[in-house]
């Protein structure tokens, strides 16, 4: 083919429009971009108050009246905002995603609305299957009323009507219901939704002869005194939550257009449970679970207020997230911490009051912050050999402070350690092991060190040279008994004389029980590959009491198989005594001892003169 021979050209195709299946939007908006049918409702008023906005923007002294109509199925919503031409109607209410906002010059105050006309709009289809819109433009005041008649099947007709049919500049919406969906077009109904979502409205909204704004919001109202403030707020809390704060922190940040208040929660929650915080944007309610509005830390307030700066999803039933949002939620936290150090300085009993529900967050809060650590450090509980402290007053009582990682560790070694004058801490709750270990960098000159089985070993006294050797048979059938499990025994003088064995281990000790366990366990491969992992951490340890009676009375024995049992026993006993889990091999063992210590005390009496069956008992 000639190289020369050009191809035929092919005439330009004219665009395609996009073709919009309403039921399917409708359905789209009902059931993936809304969470409940209620939000038909915010969108009306919406629309009513950007209107008024709009209008107010050109006629500062227009009216300002949203009033909302219910009965049998039927909703009516009237405003006195801007109002629109038949232009308008069909530039923006038959266009999806078209937003009077952005048409007619108002780009300068769309900070001042609230959401979208056209999108808006079409939510009430999930409710409603028809709509009728009456308008009639503020800014064109010879243009005719103009009536939009739209139908959940997508069709819509518009009309003029005469000048008598809506002298008013403004807009009135006709909803009707429906099947299966009158219930939200009913007065009770619309009145809860309005109040929910208008409460904090700056204009004057009702739902037939009830008001739905109040206005102004409890934080912005002035008290005679902070105690009527505080039990104002309280009692808004009540009727908003549902619970009676156990105090409530201002939330003003002028800068951000941010003003509420953080309520604190009476009763302690996890730190996982994300707190749902109400949030109103330009007076409407955006949303009521507001998660993201405050640091992780902060579990323990739950909040409500009001913002002109945070940018709602599309859905506007939660927070974007954006450098916003992120300067606000650190911009709150650093309120809270506030609110915390000024009760640390200047009311102490409403702060241990806060501390004995929450120290957990404030705990959480201390670990990355030297300010709030030093601040709390009298205030902050931990579980101690002393008692319930806090490490400031413990640190006094106790040149070094000694802690343990694990619960485990604690319960096993404390009532060892207290006796022999060494004080521990109980690291093993959440975030206590880290906030002792940053202790010396607010308190300076403080010694901090792990508690582990070599130290508290050290601290019992050891026995006398010759009462160790006269003992050398007892301790090395122990020492064999024990030997499979990975424990030593070793002997000690000690008080409480009332323990008669302590089992001692540290981390170490546990890694290279359970690399052994897993070894005995498993095929040639992965045994070798294990067995070349092998440390030479210390084993645990049996700690025999020799002050106690009991130990020295089995130490008398002479009998190996008796001494195996006995010695079985003292380390099960230490074991459940440390509240430690019991592998397998340990359950075995308890077991075994067990049996073993039955068959000797009946074997006894029958020593003793019992008869058996062999001299003729029955």
């Amino acid at each position: 083919m000639d190289s020369q021979t050009s191809q035929p050209s092919q005439a330009p195709q004219p665009p395609h429009t996009f073709q919009v299946d309403l039921r399917g939007l409708v359905d789209l908006l009902s059931h993936h971009l809304y969470s409940s049918p209620k939000v038909y409702l915010r969108e009306l008023l919406q629309n009513a108050v950007d209107a008024i906005t709009a209008r107010r923007a050109e006629e500062p002294d227009a009216p300002a009246r949203v009033r909302l109509f219910a009965a049998e199925g039927r909703l009516r919503v009237e405003d006195s905002g801007v109002g629109l031409t038949e232009a308008d109607v069909h530039s923006l209410l038959a266009t999806i995603g078209r937003s009077s906002k952005r048409a007619e010059g108002l780009q300068d105050v769309r900070s001042d609305f609230l959401g979208q006309f056209g999108i808006g709009l079409l939510a009430c289809f999930v409710v409603a299957e028809r709509i009728r819109v009456v308008s009639r433009s503020a800014r064109t005041p010879d243009a005719p009323p103009v009536e939009w008649t739209a139908r959940d099947d997508g069709s819509y007709t518009v009309r003029t009507l005469p000048h008598e049919e809506r002298p008013e500049p403004g807009t009135t919406v006709h909803l009707v219901a429906r099947a299966g969906a009158a219930e939200w077009l009913t007065e009770p109904r619309v009145l809860a939704l309005a109040r929910d979502f208008g409460s904090l409205l700056p204009y004057d909204v009702r739902v037939g002869d009830e008001a739905v704004t109040d206005l102004p919001a409890p934080w912005n109202r002035s008290y005679p005194s902070p105690a009527n403030r505080r039990v104002a707020l309280a009692r808004h809390c009540h009727e908003l939550f549902g619970f009676t704060p156990l105090d409530s922190v201002e939330l003003d940040l002028p800068v951000a257009g941010v003003r509420g208040v953080a309520y604190v929660l009476p009763s302690a929650v996890s730190p996982a449970q994300r707190a749902g915080h109400r949030v109103h944007l330009k007076g409407m309610l955006l949303t009521e679970r507001g998660e993201q509005l405050l640091p992780d830390w902060a579990f323990f307030v739950r909040c409500v207020l009001d913002t002109d700066s945070l940018r709602p999803t599309a859905s506007r039933e939660s927070l974007y997230e954006d450098e916003t949002l992120a300067a606000v939620r650190e911009a709150l936290g650093e309120r809270i911490r506030s609110w915390l150090t000024g009760l640390a300085a200047g009311d102490p009993k409403r702060l241990a009051a806060f501390l004995e529900v929450h120290h957990l967050g404030v705990k959480s809060l201390a670990r990355h912050d030297e300010e709030m650590l030093r601040t709390m450090l009298p205030w902050l509980p931990f579980e101690t050999t002393d008692g319930r402290l806090s490490l400031e007053e413990f640190a006094q009582r106790h040149p070094v402070v000694h802690f343990t990682r694990t619960v485990e560790e604690y319960r096993q070694v404390a009532p060892i350690a207290s006796a022999q004058g060494v004080g521990v801490v109980n690291g093993g709750y959440t975030y206590d092991s880290e906030l002792v270990e940053a202790l010396p960098s607010v308190r300076p000159g403080t010694v901090v060190a792990e508690l582990d089985a070599d130290t508290v070993t050290a601290h019992l006294d050891t026995v006398v040279a010759a009462d160790e050797l006269a003992l050398a048979g007892f301790l090395a059938a122990a020492r064999a008994t024990l030997d499979p499990l990975g424990c030593d025994v070793v002997l000690r003088a000690f008080h409480p004389l009332s323990v008669p064995a302590l089992h001692l281990d540290d981390r170490g000790a546990r890694h290279e029980q359970a690399r052994a366990q897993a070894e005995a366990q498993a095929d040639d491969l992965w045994a070798g590959i294990l067995g070349s992992l092998r440390g030479s951490a210390p084993r645990a340890r049996l700690v025999l009491n020799h002050l106690n009676p009991l130990i020295r009375r089995i130490s008398s024995l002479n009998d190996p198989e008796l001494i195996g049992t006995a010695t079985e026993s003292l380390y099960g006993q230490a074991l459940l005594m440390a509240q430690r889990p019991l592998r397998p091999a340990d359950s075995a063992l308890l077991n075994r001892a067990f049996i073993g210590l039955l068959e000797w005390a009946t074997h006894g009496e029958s020593a003793h003169g019992e008869p058996t069956e062999e001299q003729g008992g029955h």
